[in-house]
């Protein structure tokens, strides 16, 4: 199926979303900044994936899972959206992690017992 591989990303980065804007997480805590960190990110996993592609280290697959868009020689629209969604994963599993260690930390401080 043409354009699977696309549709799996923007699923899997739909269902980030919804547990980040359920968690309050990162996106409605500061939107601006979510959206500078992941194009940061982006824009670096990019370039990295511009040296691989010039030092001949990445080359695109062949699947019938792609939609058949190219970027830049080897390099397929998904990587694109695929960067993005890694940056944000990434971003909100950071946040989650912050809370937990956070909570943690309160709780210790009220007389709960430490590790």
């Amino acid at each position: 199926m043409p354009g699977g591989y696309l549709l799996a990303i923007l699923v899997s980065f739909v269902g980030i979303l919804l547990i980040d804007l359920r968690a309050g997480l990162v996106v409605r805590r500061a939107p601006r900044r979510a959206l500078a960190v992941t194009g940061i990110g982006v824009a670096f996993f990019l370039a990295w994936d511009a040296v691989g592609i010039l030092t001949g280290v990445f080359v695109k697959g062949d699947s019938p899972l792609y939609a058949g868009v190219t970027i830049a020689p080897e390099l397929p629209l998904e990587e694109v959206f695929f960067l993005a969604f890694l940056c944000y994963l990434a971003l909100v599993a950071w946040a989650a992690g912050r809370r937990v260690q956070e909570g943690s930390r309160r709780r210790r401080g009220r007389g709960g017992e430490g590790p």
